[in-house]
């Protein structure tokens, strides 16, 4: 499993405020590079397989060329957050030292809005294809996870993707599953180029890039638990099943595909 990307790795210096109510409450932070970050913590409720998803749907989002916001390690230290005053919010600060991720804050970003903005079938497709392949139940008119930015369409959001993991034990079976949770995907109307999708993404998502993008999981994200398993095991799994569910990608994508007939 090669390995060569990177992320950068900042320290937080200042938390400005919740972004909003939920169980994993993302913040609104400053680091010591001077940028704002929407910062997602592992001692949230979802702990760290919502990082490891945020971190692999993404970073696969931005392999397949779609816009992400740059996602970088957070970094929090031993006395950050001690004169928080809210309790719910310092014990989260207190549970969350070490190595957390953000994303680069978009100031000025809107929510997608699709019935004001209009979206090629090409994109839709592409976007409907990424989300059956990681599984991201999370793209629905409900919670939409995207943002217009400088008239641009950015993806964000993907700690929901791929649950597999929170079952983990028949992942091979997983990774040959349909999707079936795609018929609720905001853009599936419009996705009417799936195949093509299918077949120019499938050259595009290379093994060797999948394990770029899984050799990046820090190890203590993977100190689960549940298991026994070492984080060496645990990160060749992720492999796998990312490996397993592109060479088997025409059974998610005939999926979306009959959804879509049966919406339209």
């Amino acid at each position: 499993m090669a390995g060569s990307a990177e992320l950068r790795t900042v320290n937080v210096t200042r938390y400005i405020a919740p972004l909003r109510e939920g169980g994993s409450l993302p913040a609104l932070a400053e680091a010591d590079d001077d940028f704002k970050y929407v910062l997602k913590f592992k001692g949230s409720g979802q702990g760290t397989k919502a990082l490891i998803a945020e971190l692999i749907g993404g970073e696969i989002a931005r392999t397949l060329g779609f816009k992400i916001p740059e996602l970088v390690f957070a970094n929090l230290d031993e006395a950050f957050g001690q004169t928080e005053p809210d309790e719910e919010i310092q014990d989260l600060l207190q549970a969350s030292k070490g190595l957390n991720l953000a994303l680069h804050f978009l100031s000025g970003a809107i929510t997608f809005d699709p019935v004001v903005t209009v979206v090629s079938p090409e994109l839709a497709s592409q976007i409907v294809w990424l989300d059956a392949y990681i599984t991201n139940m999370d793209r629905t008119f409900r919670n939409t996870n995207m943002l217009m930015w400088h008239r641009e369409l950015w993806l964000i959001d993907h700690g929901a993707c791929l649950y597999f993991h929170h079952s983990w034990a028949d992942w091979e079976n997983s990774a040959k599953s349909p999707f079936s949770m795609i018929k609720d995907h905001v853009l599936l109307s419009k996705a009417s180029l799936l195949a093509e999708t299918n077949r120019a993404f499938k050259t595009i998502l290379t093994e060797e890039k999948i394990g770029a993008i899984v050799a990046l999981i820090p190890d203590e994200w993977l100190q689960w638990r549940d298991t026994d398993e070492s984080p060496a095991v645990l990160r060749d799994v992720y492999y796998r099943y990312l490996c397993s569910r592109l060479e088997h990608s025409d059974i998610f994508t005939k999926k979306a595909q009959d959804e879509r007939e049966a919406l339209v």
